[in-house]
């Protein structure tokens, strides 16, 4: 079976396709010195976009991991994310506090799909 990759560089690839699921690197928001609500809107916007470049959609999404500079940002991020997630197709979930690559990023979000 064969290994798609796209958007690589010497340390990550954005886009992982094997057989008929779709890994996507955590996704941060281009915006830095946004809230986390736009944050939040800005990397569900570029996993929409990886999706689709991929051949899915944010409906085949079988799995997301969100990490959280403060977990105090919760309801704020699942405000724009229960908007975001089409009625009856919510993936399997988990969300936690940890600390990110940049004390910039609010939120991170990583996502396993059917193709």
């Amino acid at each position: 079976m064969s290994i798609s990759r796209q958007h690589t560089n010497s340390r990550m690839s954005q886009i992982v396709i094997h057989g008929n699921t779709i890994y996507l690197a955590g996704q941060v928001a281009d915006n830095k010195s946004a809230d986390i609500t736009l944050q939040t809107q800005q990397v569900l916007d570029k996993i929409d976009t990886l999706l689709a470049e991929a051949g899915s959609s944010k409906s085949n999404i079988l799995s997301a991991q969100i990490w959280l500079t403060s977990i105090g940002h919760y309801s704020e991020m699942n405000s724009i994310w229960d908007a975001w997630v089409p009625e009856g197709n919510a993936p399997a979930r988990a969300c936690t506090e940890a600390r990110l690559a940049a004390p910039e990023y609010l939120v991170e979000i990583g996502v396993i799909a059917a193709l």
